[in-house]
């Protein structure tokens, strides 16, 4: 490639690590060059600024508010600057959504996750890969899993103590810390030590966290399995168990980037399960008493899926304006007149329904839907040993009866 863009192509996104200008190869150089404005941040700025001979724009805060003016420079030579790879946790996807791939050409260097893996030894397809850039550090809780490895892209030099308060905080205190600074560039700096014995200090804003994960032996780790343990969540007695909430998540079938509806959600359960199986998934709680609303989201907080929407109100009311879900559970609210209807209704075809009911009234509100949607109809049964005086014996819980079926 020669001197800017090829035509069509208005809008260069050039990755620049620490190392500066001097790591650019020639195409990279000229897009910088040539164009006529050159968004970046003020450290990318003044990386690249022997190359910029056009209007440079640091970015403003938030930096969406950029967005609008850049689509508004279509046909202008325009260059952004971005660190490392602009598509990996970077500028690249959220332009995507404002200006046509085909209108773009993009030049990354190395990630910062490639750097790290580099530094460390790791093969990086072996590592995990997440970013508390504009996202609560709570979101690591569900890749702790006994000796894996997380890197972890840090929003600010706070980071790293918090990571590490909360690994000490789920019994995770023995895990190794890396915290890797300015990779590439002159003040490269990687330091290690504990989560419990984090004291880590003058940290540069600028910094990774890698992480070599040791499970103490009361450690919270949570089970690729459906059905986490009751324990694991805060709950009033509106908790759908750990054995039929197992059995619920395998009728409503998760997949990658589906929305749910958990309506009658008592502590969130499901639908924390739901977003726990993928990171894309999108689940809604519905819930009409306004404190185990509250405690729903606690719970989604506490075990790293904080992106639950909560939504306090009463069904079916409460389902107006909400996205088309692919699956609706109903485990609360499904004795009101109307709500499974309009569950239905709202359903997008090809999603599942699940319905669970511990009353014969709700229960014949399922027969009912059964017979006029199909599915099936199956009553779970749970017997668990408790103690009885001074013998055990097993005690049943309620049976529930299960109604799922899938919209034509």
């Amino acid at each position: 490639m020669s001197g800017g863009t090829s035509p069509g192509r208005w809008l260069a996104i050039v990755g620049i690590g620490e190392d500066g200008v001097e790591a650019l190869g020639p195409a990279a150089r000229a897009l910088v060059a040539n164009a006529r404005i050159v968004y970046g941040g003020a450290r990318h700025l003044k990386l690249a600024g022997s190359l910029i001979s056009g209007e440079a724009r640091a970015w403003p805060s938030p930096i969406s508010d950029a967005f609008a003016a850049i689509a508004g420079l279509r046909g202008t030579p325009v260059t952004i600057l971005a660190s490392g790879d602009p598509y990996c946790f970077g500028i690249g996807g959220a332009l995507a959504r404002h200006v046509a791939a085909d209108e773009t050409i993009a030049i990354p260097a190395p990630s910062a996750f490639s750097l790290a893996a580099a530094r460390l030894g790791w093969p990086l397809e072996e590592v995990a890969t997440l970013s508390c850039c504009g996202r609560p550090v709570e979101a690591i809780l569900p890749h702790l899993q006994p000796d894996r490895r997380l890197l972890v892209l840090s929003a600010d030099a706070s980071t790293p103590a918090a990571v590490a308060r909360l690994l000490a905080r789920y019994g995770f205190g023995g895990s190794l810390v890396h915290v890797m600074e300015a990779l590439a560039g002159p003040r490269e700096r990687l330091r290690g030590t504990t989560a419990a014995g984090f004291d880590l200090a003058d940290i540069d804003p600028l910094n990774l966290v890698a992480l070599e994960v040791v499970a103490g032996p009361d450690a919270r780790v949570m089970p690729l399995s459906g059905g986490l343990p009751d324990d694991f969540f805060e709950s009033d007695g509106q908790l759908t168990k750990r054995e039929i909430r197992a059995v619920t998540l395998s009728a409503l079938m998760p997949m990658a980037g589906q929305c749910l509806w958990d309506v009658g959600a008592g502590s969130g359960s499901v639908s924390i399960e739901w977003l726990v199986r993928h990171p894309a998934n999108r689940a809604i709680a519905i819930e009409r008493d306004a404190d185990r609303a509250a405690r729903a989201a606690r719970n989604a907080a506490s075990l790293g899926v904080p992106r639950l929407e909560v939504v306090t109100g009463e069904a079916p009311g409460a389902f107006a304006g909400l996205p088309e879900p692919d699956a609706v559970f109903i485990g609360g609210g499904g004795q009101a007149d109307g709500v499974i209807e309009a569950a239905w209704r709202a359903l997008r075809r090809g999603g599942r329904i699940v319905v669970n009911s511990v009353t014969l009234e709700t229960e014949a509100r399922l027969i009912e839907a059964h017979g006029r949607c199909g599915g099936t109809l199956t009553r779970l049964s749970v017997e668990r040993l408790e103690r009885i005086g001074g013998r055990q014996g097993f005690r049943p819980a309620m049976t529930v009866t299960q109604w799922a079926a899938r919209k034509p």
